[in-house]
């Protein structure tokens, strides 16, 4: 019996072990697939998209998802950019069709949840570009083919899983970095109710899990049910760092905006956000798998729930952000929640970087200003003119630096 025992445990363990090989080598494929260049940048309304919408459709056909777009998977929108939401290296105005792509996971249930992602980017960088040399492709490997890699693991999850309570409407939107226009188009033309919607959850740049594993989870407050089942989870270490409100620049703000409970997952900002550098290699593909988890958990909550009801998220209190007239030349870890304001990136040839910062410093002390969070250091910056020096107070690890700066 027990040589038995023994041989099944070890066929159980190859078999989670090939099932986990399995996923990190579908997320990789469908991450350096759609982040390459052949598919230029997967800009709404151009061959790109049309390349990275055909790869989607087949990925959810071999899942053994339905069609549910109204035609076939597709749910073609049109949009006519006047400026773009991000205002910078803003072009003249572009008008055409895109399209979102939608898979059914019917389980015979009045009530489903939306599984969506972004699968559009910014093509050769002509609107919303961070980039300032030549034009060049923007791949778009976290922002978002990050997330359209979860959504497509949830789907085969979900597909062979045991979690029958709610159908499962997966929704690849396009349009998002021209301003949310495919997540509109299908709330304002929906192809199943939206009362039936009991939740959306919205991976949008999952790609950058850091070593802390801090995870942002915003909207928790458009449900009570939410705020509860994310705070009970735990999932890999991953630490969670929350917003109450649904309004957000993703497209779960189009769902919240419409009375519908959302969650919206994210890992954080980097310095190649809406740069031709956010490629697949910089992509971190166990964290990807994990954030996955932490989603499939939320799920497994929902589960164990009926339809849950949607709330007004509490905004949180309006913070003033003072006017300064200087710059550090770093980029805030925007996902930090200690005490500071944690650098996530110092810029070359910058007033941080000549002073002797370095990136994952925390500063706490910027000239007499005590810095709690990145408030304070905007509070802070605000006291000082260019060509001034201040004395900088980081913690860097776990010791206290001090190092000078001039603006």
């Amino acid at each position: 019996m027990r040589i038995i025992h023994l041989i099944i445990f070890s066929f159980l363990g190859s078999f989670l072990i090939a099932q986990d090989q399995s996923e990190r080598h579908s997320v990789r494929v469908d991450v350096v697939y759609l982040a390459s260049d052949y598919l230029e940048g997967r800009e709404t309304g151009t061959t790109g998209e049309t390349l990275a919408a055909d790869y989607i459709t087949t990925r959810f056909q071999e899942i053994g998802l339905e069609e549910a777009g109204v035609e076939g998977w597709y749910q073609p929108f049109p949009f006519k950019q006047l400026s773009n939401p991000h205002l910078i290296n803003s072009k003249p105005l572009k008008e055409g069709i895109g399209k979102n792509i939608l898979g059914f996971l019917d389980n015979k249930s009045a009530h489903t949840i939306v599984i969506g992602a972004h699968y559009d980017h910014l093509g050769m960088g002509d609107n919303g570009s961070r980039h300032t040399g030549e034009a060049a492709i923007h791949n778009g490997a976290d922002d978002n083919a990050s997330g359209v890699a979860s959504m497509l693991l949830l789907a085969e999850r979900l597909k062979s899983s045991s979690l029958k309570k709610f159908n499962y409407l997966f929704m690849a939107f396009s349009g998002e970095e021209m301003g949310l226009y495919g997540s509109k188009y299908f709330v304002n033309n929906p192809t199943i109710p939206l009362e039936s919607i009991n939740a959306l959850l919205n991976m949008d740049m999952v790609g950058r899990l850091n070593e802390e594993k801090v995870l942002s989870v915003n909207g928790v407050g458009s449900s009570p049910a939410l705020k509860e089942i994310v705070k009970s989870i735990d999932v890999h270490g991953i630490q969670t760092v929350t917003t109450e409100s649904g309004i957000g620049p993703s497209d779960h703000a189009s769902f919240y905006l419409r009375d519908v409970p959302v969650l919206h997952f994210f890992t954080g900002q980097h310095l190649d956000y809406h740069k031709p550098a956010d490629d697949a290699h910089l992509v971190n593909m166990e964290g990807v798998i994990q954030v996955s988890d932490f989603i499939m958990a939320v799920i497994e909550g929902l589960d164990k729930r009926e339809k849950i009801k949607f709330t007004l998220a509490k905004e949180e209190p309006k913070k003033e952000v003072a006017a300064f007239k200087v710059t550090l030349g770093v980029m805030p870890d925007y996902v930090y929640a200690g005490k500071g304001m944690r650098i996530d990136a110092v810029l070359d040839n910058r007033p941080a970087k000549l002073g002797g910062l370095e990136n994952g410093d925390v500063i706490v002390k910027l000239g007499e200003t005590d810095v709690k969070d990145i408030y304070a250091y905007m509070e802070a910056l605000g006291k000082f003119n260019k060509g001034e020096t201040a004395t900088v107070v980081v913690l860097r690890k776990g010791k206290k630096v001090k190092k000078k700066v001039t603006f």
